[in-house]
């Protein structure tokens, strides 16, 4: 008897709500598609989820595949034991360091990583005191600590940088390490802020006890040169020193005081586009309505989440990091400065739905507002974070106007129900995102006017805005090599992630990360080899 023919690479087929969605019906699908029988077809996979709510018809969009028995299993390379001597040090513990330090380990290559934050567990009380009692720890919090930015804020990994790296290797590694197995597959894939930090420190154990070391509580404050002028080591802020053949630098968006030892240190900066604006929450009835219309309460049906965009001025407005089923959290770094975000846990079953609305900012418009030089973008930030602190009226509590306010220019006198833990104070927002001089409140209330008539609903009195969200990225680029990837002034360190400036987001930091990695081992030979 032969073996099953290979019929098809990949097919896509739409299933209805109410459609049985097993291993039998899924083959009866393609077979039908195909017009053959399907005893004639090899085993199938899925290897694409969607869900298509177009039209105001509601089905699952799958991508399915002959399964592959040679595929290697997930994961590999593995990693292995690494030479002990640390000659790699990485700073900064998010996804671009902890997965450069994976890839070196893979190559048999050594590094000590820092961090200026702590480990996951202790951070997470850390982000107690921040949430409940308005306590910001500038080294501990939402953005700094094991795993960066996104272990307690949401873990999204949907990307569009399929040009940078293999994002099914970050996907399978995370999945490897505890994710669930639906990242693999899903359009939209996606962790939680409760099940992120357990597979980032089942990574960290693995790479400590092949000979990887990390460090936390370790904020480096100094990069020093040899006669040469390339990196030669670390200093802390302890006073200690930690010295390298090679310094990745993967600090993250926020860490605006190494931006500052960088310029002081000679490295060019250069300043760069980025988004500024607001956090809107919504009843997520009211989205999954707008979404899913009379399917809204279909129990195959996750909390839904939207996309929203539109150019206004020649300048973008449109949603980012948005969480369905989410809280709004307190991710300031400074303590004279409010910065919100928004994140989910993995059954994304808040009764809210939170997003950030943004309007992206160029270089000219920071000139033209008198902020200069390559840290113009950090002034600026500062300035609206600062005004959004005093306009709460102290704490943590933050400024916020109703979305039909906001759109008609008056202050809310009050604020609906929130998932933001320290309060809100009712106001009028636009005088905080005016305030440092680019009128940013225009151009998001006409956004927002066009994004009510296309779903209606959504700057209506049950919608607020919540302010500011003024950490969408990094206003900063640090210049590398295109092919060594090395910073051009300084040799043997590498600018990485989203706080360089080459990554925004989860999975494209990782990437950059990798690729950090491999451009170093290609200089480096592993002890002993």
């Amino acid at each position: 008897m032969t073996a099953p023919r290979l019929l098809f690479e990949e097919i896509e087929i739409d299933l209805g709500l109410d459609e049985p969605a097993d291993q039998g019906a899924l083959r009866a699908r393609v077979a039908a598609r195909l017009a053959v029988p399907a005893e004639e077809l090899p085993a199938i996979e899925l290897k694409k989820r969607a869900i298509d709510a177009r039209g105001g018809r509601v089905r699952f969009h799958l991508t399915l595949a002959p399964h592959d028995p040679s595929a290697p299993a997930l994961g590999e390379p593995l990693p292995r034991e690494v030479d002990r001597e640390g000659r790699v040090i990485v700073v900064g513990d998010g996804p671009a360091g902890l997965f450069c330090a994976y890839e070196l380990a893979r190559r048999g290559i050594g590094c000590i990583v820092l961090d200026r934050g702590k480990a996951v567990q202790p951070r997470r009380r850390d982000l107690k005191g921040l949430t409940q009692h308005g306590v910001v720890d500038p080294d501990s919090n939402y953005c700094f600590g094991e795993g960066g930015a996104g272990t307690y804020s949401d873990g999204k990994l949907y990307t569009r940088s399929h040009k940078r790296g293999d994002v099914r290797d970050v996907l399978e590694l995370l999945h490897v390490y505890g994710a669930p197995a639906e990242i693999l597959v899903d359009a939209r894939p996606h962790i939680g802020s409760n099940k992120l930090p357990k597979v980032i420190s089942a990574m960290r154990e693995r790479l400590t006890e092949l000979g990887v070391s990390f460090r936390f509580g370790a904020r480096v404050v100094r990069i020093e040169r040899r006669p040469t002028g390339a990196v030669r080591s670390v200093i802390l802020a302890d006073g200690s020193e930690i010295a390298g053949e090679a310094v990745v630098l993967a600090t993250g968006h926020s860490a605006r005081d190494v931006y500052e030892l960088l310029d002081d240190a000679g490295v060019r900066l250069i300043g760069k586009g980025f988004a500024l604006g607001v956090r809107i929450e919504h009843p997520q009835a009211l989205i999954n309505g707008i979404q899913y219309g009379k399917h809204r309460d279909h129990p195959k049906l996750p909390n839904a989440a939207y996309r929203v965009a539109h150019t206004e001025e020649q300048r973008g407005v449109f949603s980012f990091c948005m969480c369905p089923g989410g809280f709004i959290v307190p991710a300031a770094t400074e303590l004279d400065g409010l910065v919100v975000n928004g994140m989910s846990l993995s059954r994304r079953d808040s009764p809210y739905a939170n997003s950030g609305l943004v309007v992206s900012i160029e270089t000219e418009d920071l000139e033209r507002a008198g902020y200069r030089g390559p840290l113009a973008g950090i002034a600026y930030q500062r300035a609206i974070e600062r005004a959004a602190k005093l306009a709460g009226g102290g704490s943590l509590r933050a400024p916020a106007t109703r979305a039909a306010d906001f759109v008609k220019g008056r202050a809310s006198s009050s604020t609906p129900a929130t998932s933001y833990q320290p309060g809100l104070f009712a106001t009028d927002l636009r005088s905080v995102l005016d305030s440092g001089g680019i009128g940013l409140s225009a151009r998001l209330a006409r956004a927002l006017s066009l994004f009510e008539k296309r779903m209606r609903g959504y700057a209506s009195e049950e919608a607020v805005l919540v302010g500011v969200e003024s950490r969408t990225s990094s206003p900063v680029r640090v210049p590398r090599d295109p092919a060594s990837l090395e910073s051009p002034d300084m040799p043997g360190l590498y600018p990485t992630g989203e706080g360089a400036g080459y990554a925004g987001g989860i999975v494209s930091a990782a990437l950059d990360g990798i690729r950090v990695a491999r451009a170093i081992a290609a200089v480096l030979t592993p002890a002993g080899s």
